[in-house]
């Protein structure tokens, strides 16, 4: 009988079915033995009693060989028994295993694709964050260090706090007062006889410069800025406009 033919049968049987089997094969071998007499037995000329002795067969070739059969059937189904337990076990556990190995393999996948995802979102708050400081670079003007940048700058400055003027009003009165230099000093007017002398691009005297001084500006009387803004800032509330100064004011 092949390997697969007893593999058939053993899943079809339990394991008490199997030894059940080997019992009733044990139980027909006896009832066989109870048929058999010595070969040298005699036939009685007539019947006997019921009481007679009857006939030991224990000790005969046959009945040691049939026993010896029931022995190593039984010791085999046994074997065949156990070696499929053995098989069942080891294919549950082989089972669980890919099982195990299946789940740690999706959980990793997940966990990848998390940090992916992460990694990803890090990555777009960062671009967004330098394409803001983009933007606001570019919003932020550059001015140049010279008359130009000067006056522009303070324009824009003067614009924020709504003080009145234009390029033109300041660069007129820039250059008559000091011809564009920001150190410029007037060491001879009534001004520089009380103490204070008129200094910076639009020769301001530093009471003026204290009194209309423009936040977020230097506080340097010759920072050209500074000195631009709170002058246009002081002829905003005396003449209405820098642009309305034509002489000395």
């Amino acid at each position: 009988m092949s390997t697969f033919s007893i593999h058939s049968r053993l899943r079809r049987l339990s394991k008490t079915q199997k030894l059940s089997a080997a019992g009733v094969s044990a139980a027909a071998c006896a009832a066989l033995s109870l048929s058999l007499v010595p070969a040298h037995a005699e036939t009685p000329a007539e019947p006997q009693a019921s009481s007679a002795a009857p006939v030991v067969i224990a000790g005969l070739p046959q009945a040691k060989t049939i026993q010896a059969s029931i022995i190593e059937q039984h010791s085999t189904a046994e074997k065949l028994v156990k070696a499929a337990d053995a098989l069942k076990a080891k294919h549950a556990t082989a089972a669980k295993a890919k099982a195990k190995a299946k789940a740690a393999a999706k959980a990793k996948a997940a966990a990848k694709t998390k940090a992916k995802a992460a990694a990803k979102a890090k990555a777009d708050v960062a671009k967004r964050s330098s394409q803001a400081a983009s933007r606001s670079a570019a919003r932020t003007p550059v001015y140049a260090d010279n008359l130009n940048g000067w006056i522009t700058e303070a324009l824009d400055i003067m614009k924020a706090h709504g003080i009145p003027g234009s390029y033109d009003g300041l660069h007129r009165n820039i250059m008559r007062e000091s011809t564009g230099n920001p150190n410029a000093v007037n060491g001879w007017d009534v001004n520089a006889q009380n103490g204070t002398p008129s200094c910076g691009l639009l020769q301001v005297i530093q009471p003026t410069f204290n009194a209309y001084h423009v936040s977020g500006t230097s506080t340097n009387i010759y920072d050209p800025v500074a000195n631009i803004t709170a002058a246009a800032n002081y002829a905003a509330d005396r003449y209405g406009s820098i642009d309305n100064v034509n002489s000395a004011y």
